[in-house]
């Protein structure tokens, strides 16, 4: 699944180990829902290597969040988690920023062709 929206808020790392004595870590971060006539507030859920998707984003950035539900139960109730597994900006502050623009001095000279205009 999809949704786009802007980030409302980039929660810290947290991290642990496993009963099998393995290393995790975990980030959430919330998004408001655009394009919509109700907007919405989601959390999501980064784990592991995943954290590092949202490197270098800000609050107030418009992303594209691509992500999975997962359910689960433990002693009679339902947990739920929306783990996100791709992060794409939409920003242009994110996507390199200022870009100028292109004029006829970024075009090189043609070259020197002796009076031959034959590519061969």
């Amino acid at each position: 699944m999809e949704i786009k929206g802007k980030i409302n808020q980039i929660l810290p790392v947290s991290s642990g180990v496993s009963k099998a004595g393995n290393e995790w870590k975990k980030q959430e971060f919330v998004i408001d829902t655009i394009d919509e006539q109700f907007p919405k507030q989601v959390c999501f859920t980064l784990f592991n290597d995943k954290v590092n998707l949202i490197d270098g984003l800000k609050p107030g950035m418009e992303v594209n969040v691509s992500f999975n539900v997962e359910s689960r139960e433990f002693n009679g109730r339902w947990y739920h988690n929306i783990n996100a597994w791709k992060v794409d900006s939409q920003s242009p502050e994110a996507q390199g920023g200022y870009r100028p623009e292109f004029t006829a001095d970024d075009i090189p000279p043609e070259p020197m062709d002796n009076g031959n205009d034959l590519p061969f």
